[in-house]
C-alpha cells in the first residue's frame, strides 16, 4: 500500500498520525479533507465510516475503472510577471520555502503554469517581447528579445523545473505588440491582418527563446479572451474568422520550425462555444488545433460538453478562473469552485484545470490595470510570510494525488449536494475528489467496482480519496 505524506506546512508541520486505513474486498482507502470551516486543510486522516456497514444506504457514489475518459494534464495557475516578481523578491530561503510548497513532493505538487506572453494586467508595467520605435516595423522579429523576462520570469521558472522537472508550461499572450496593432498600442484594438505572419513569427521565437533556456512550452493559445478589450490594461480583440486564419498560419510556422507545442483555440469564458466550434469546424482549423480553452467568468461548465459532443476527437482545457474581494467565504467558495471549475470543468472533460495568479501581494497586485481585488492562490506578506487561499487548497486536492497521464474514470452520484471526480493514476492507483456542499455530514455508500464501503463525508468539506489495491 502507498502511504502519502502529510502536506508540509510552512508554520509547522502537521503531526503524523498512526492511521488505519478503511479496507473494502480488495482496496485500502486513505482520505484528506479540507473543511469548510478551516479546521481541516488538506489534512491527512482516516477515512469516517458511517455506522451501518452491512446496509446501503440511499446515497450511493460509484466507481468504474473500466469506463475511462480524458487524460490529464495537470493542475495549476498562472505564473504573471507579478507574481514572478514578488517571489523573486524573497531571500533564498523565503523563495524555497514557497516554491516547493507549491510544487515540491512535500508541496501540493502543482504540474501545470500557464505563463503570459509579455504583459498582462498583472504585470511591472506594459511590454511585449518587440518593442520598436513608433512608426516601425519588424516583420523578420530581428529586434525581438525575451530580456523582460529575465528579470524575474525566467529565473522563477527555472527554479521550478528543478523542484517539478515534468511541468507543463502553457503561453497565452494578452496583446501582439503595439505596432502590429489598429490602434498603436497593447490596450484595446485589434492585430492588423498583414501582420498575421510576422506573429506567428513571434510565438516562434518565443517557444524557441524559452526552449534555449531549458523551459518547454508544452501549449499556446493565440489570444487571451480574444472577446475582450479594454483600453484599462493589455487586450485584444480578435474574431473568430481572424483567428482561424491565424490559427492556420501558426500551425505551419510551427511545422516549419519543428515545434511540437500544442495550439488551444478560444481561451475565453463558457458564454459563448461557437467561437471554437467554428475553429473546429474549419478542416485545417481542426487539424490545427489540439481543443479548446475556457475561462469561468461567464455561462456555464457545461458549455464544454457541447464542444465535446460536436468534436469528440479534440481536447478541452480549463485555462483560468480567479477569486478576489467579491467573494471572501472560504467555504462558499471552494463549494462554487468545486462544482464548476474543478470537479465541474473535468467531468465536462477538461484535461487540466488552471487558476490565474500563482501569487500576489496584500493590494492584491502588483497590477498593471485591469482587477484591483483578484486574489492569488497564495498572498505574500512584506515579511516573507504568505498565507495559503482556498484556491491553493483547491488545487492541492488534485494536483498533489493526480498524476500526470492519469484517465478520469466513470463515478455516479446520486445526491445531489455531492458531486465528485474519479481517476486511474498510471500506476493503478485510484483517486476519488469529492465535495459536499451541505451543511450537514453525509452518510453514503462509495462502490468501487463492486466492492463497497459505508463512509461519512463532513459538512461543506471537500475530501481527496486514494484508493490502492492490498
Amino acid at each position: 500500500m502507498i502511504i502519502i505524506a502529510s502536506i508540509f506546512m510552512m508554520t509547522s508541520c502537521i503531526e503524523e498520525e498512526e492511521l488505519t486505513p478503511v479496507e473494502i474486498k480488495d482496496y485500502r482507502i486513505v482520505s484528506f479533507v479540507t473543511k469548510g470551516d478551516k479546521s481541516a486543510l488538506l489534512r491527512e486522516q482516516e477515512a469516517v465510516e458511517s455506522s451501518e456497514q452491512n446496509t446501503k444506504r440511499n446515497t450511493v457514489v460509484s466507481i468504474d475503472s473500466s469506463i475511462t475518459y480524458q487524460t490529464m494534464d495537470g493542475f495549476g495557475a498562472a505564473m504573471t510577471e507579478s507574481s514572478a516578481y514578488l517571489i523573486n523578491q524573497l531571500t533564498q530561503e523565503q523563495r524555497d520555502v514557497i516554491l516547493n510548497d507549491l510544487f515540491g513532493e512535500d508541496g501540493i505538487g502543482i504540474g501545470f503554469v500557464r505563463l503570459p506572453m509579455g504583459a498582462s494586467d498583472f504585470a511591472l508595467s506594459n511590454y511585449s517581447y518587440n518593442d520598436i520605435e513608433e512608426g516601425t516595423t519588424d516583420l523578420n522579429m530581428e529586434h525581438f528579445s525575451l530580456q523582460r523576462d529575465f528579470d524575474h520570469v525566467i529565473p522563477i521558472l527555472k527554479m521550478v523545473k528543478n523542484i517539478k522537472e515534468d511541468v507543463l508550461f502553457l503561453g497565452s499572450p494578452w496583446s501582439a505588440p503595439a505596432w502590429m496593432k489598429d490602434t498603436k498600442t497593447m490596450n484595446g484594438g485589434s492585430i492588423k491582418n498583414e501582420y498575421l505572419d510576422a506573429y506567428a513569427t513571434y510565438f516562434v521565437k518565443f517557444i524557441q527563446g524559452y526552449q534555449q533556456e531549458g523551459l518547454d512550452i508544452y501549449a499556446v493559445t493565440p489570444q487571451n479572451e480574444p472577446l475582450h478589450q479594454t483600453t484599462n490594461y493589455p487586450t485584444m480583440y480578435m474574431s473568430s474568422q481572424q483567428q482561424l486564419t491565424f490559427i492556420i498560419k501558426l500551425k505551419q510556422a510551427f511545422d516549419q520550425a519543428n515545434l511540437e507545442t500544442l495550439i488551444i483555440s478560444y481561451d475565453h469564458n463558457w458564454d459563448r462555444p461557437n467561437y471554437p466550434m467554428s475553429i473546429l469546424a474549419s478542416p485545417t482549423g481542426y487539424e490545427a488545433v489540439a481543443g479548446s480553452g475556457f475561462h469561468c467568468y461567464g455561462g456555464n461548465v457545461s458549455a464544454q460538453q457541447q464542444v465535446v459532443d460536436a468534436y469528440p476527437d479534440k481536447g478541452i482545457w480549463f485555462t483560468e478562473c480567479s477569486g478576489g474581494g467579491w467573494a471572501t467565504n472560504f467555504a462558499s467558495n471552494m463549494a462554487w469552485n468545486m462544482e464548476n471549475v474543478f470537479i465541474g470543468s473535468i467531468n465536462y472533460f477538461a484535461k487540466g484545470v488552471l487558476m490565474w495568479n500563482l501569487a500576489l501581494d496584500d493590494q492584491d497586485g502588483p497590477t498593471n490595470g485591469g482587477c484591483m481585488n483578484c486574489r492569488g492562490v497564495i498572498t505574500i506578506h512584506e515579511d516573507g510570510t504568505y498565507t495559503r487561499n482556498e484556491e491553493y487548497y483547491m488545487i492541492g486536492h488534485f494536483s498533489k494525488f493526480v498524476k500526470r497521464g492519469a484517465t478520469r474514470i466513470k463515478l455516479e452520484s446520486n445526491n445531489t449536494n455531492i458531486f465528485a471526480t474519479a481517476f486511474k493514476n498510471p500506476d493503478g492507483e485510484m483517486v476519488v475528489v469529492m465535495h459536499n456542499k451541505s451543511r450537514n455530514s453525509l452518510a453514503y455508500t462509495l462502490e468501487v467496482d463492486g466492492a463497497l464501503v459505508n463512509l461519512t463525508i463532513p459538512a461543506e468539506s471537500s475530501v481527496s480519496y486514494v484508493i490502492n489495491e492490498k
